[in-house]
């Protein structure tokens, strides 16, 4: 039996699987993040595969999953372990479950500690270990649902058991390699080297680590499947379009009144420094201000911020709104600070 196999790497060191039967064109996609969507696609297409299941080894803390994106485009079921509460998942599955993929076998090994709702997949020559067992590490235990205690059970009496001869494919890898083995993380990997259960807690209770950046947006979307914010962002950048500072800029040195400038910041950042003939509207009253202060939608209307996300998502809800000729001020006013464009100081208007 011949084995589709694909293993997809971002630049933080996540690593996604594409497995797929040769016989049949089925596959499977193993932990997708969104970054690599387009990627993902891609591999299906030129390799003329099926998806069948897209599986997450547990809920993600560091990035954001592509699953409920993917599985809404491919129309594909979303498995997670039986602990997991994602809304979106389509199929649980609990330990010593098998997931068949045309002609290939995946069993289910249920590896909480990590997180709860930790799982391995095992295949006839390699082990998919998600963030339960690293090439030199083992996954944190100090994140929510993280216990020491059952991920040295999950090591001990499940995964180090396997066949020594097994390749490990875990969920981050923080160097060049592909790939380990059971045998070589048990002969090399520093943590399995306390053996002993009260040894090892000890240690995995005194590890220090950075938590990780967008920790609590990274929970919320995977456990939710709601949208991150750079989604959203990506979102709105695709519904308008933008003016660069230099080209507003000789807009304001004439009198012919074509943008009406609208300032989404707060008003004390206003305050302290705007763009002439700005009207200042904060994002949070926008919906509820428009009426009064925006009565003609067909003009031009010019908005921005400090760096332009928040006139990003400003513009695309005017849009919405029926300005149809709203546009925003690429990178925001710093882009006009930089180029030596200057501000007005006053109160709000």
């Amino acid at each position: 039996m011949s084995i589709y196999f694909n293993q997809i790497r971002t630049q933080r060191g996540c690593q996604s699987y594409l497995i797929g039967c040769h016989d049949t064109g089925s596959a499977i996609l193993i932990d997708p993040e969104t970054s690599q969507i387009e990627h993902y696609l891609g591999l299906l297409n030129h390799d003329g595969l099926s998806l069948q299941y897209i599986l997450d080894t547990h809920t993600h803390a560091d990035h954001f999953s592509a699953s409920k994106q993917l599985a809404n485009m491919l129309k594909v079921p979303i498995i997670m372990h039986s602990a997991s509460s994602a809304p979106f998942v389509n199929m649980h599955v609990d330990d010593g479950e098998m997931i068949k993929v045309g002609k290939l076998q995946l069993t289910i090994m249920h590896t909480p500690g990590h997180t709860a709702d930790s799982i391995s997949i095992i295949m006839k020559d390699r082990v998919f270990t998600g963030d339960t067992l690293l090439i030199g590490g083992t996954g944190r235990t100090d994140l929510p649902t993280g216990d020491p205690e059952q991920l040295y059970t999950s090591l001990f009496s499940g995964l180090l058991k396997l066949d020594p001869e097994l390749k490990v494919y875990p969920a981050h890898i923080y160097s060049q390699r592909l790939h380990s083995s059971i045998g070589e993380e048990l002969a090399n990997n520093p943590r399995l080297q306390k053996r002993n259960k009260a040894e090892f807690i000890t240690l995995m209770r005194a590890v220090e680590l950075n938590t990780p950046e967008h920790l609590t947006e990274s929970l919320r979307t995977n456990l939710t499947g709601a949208k991150s914010v750079e989604c959203l962002l990506d979102e709105a950048s695709n519904d308008i379009t933008f003016i660069q500072a230099k080209q507003l800029y000789i807009h304001t040195q004439t009198d012919s009144n074509e943008f009406m400038i609208i300032d989404v910041r707060e008003q004390e950042a206003f305050s302290q420094g705007h763009i002439k003939d700005a009207v200042n509207i904060p994002r949070g009253q926008l919906e509820f201000k428009v009426n009064e202060l925006l009565p003609d939608p067909t003009k031009r209307i010019a908005v921005y911020c400090e760096s332009g996300s928040l006139s990003t998502l400003a513009t695309a809800t005017l849009r919405r709104l029926g300005y149809s000729h709203a546009i925003a001020l690429e990178q925001g006013v710093n882009a006009w600070i930089q180029l030596g464009y200057p501000l007005m100081k006053s109160s709000n208007k």
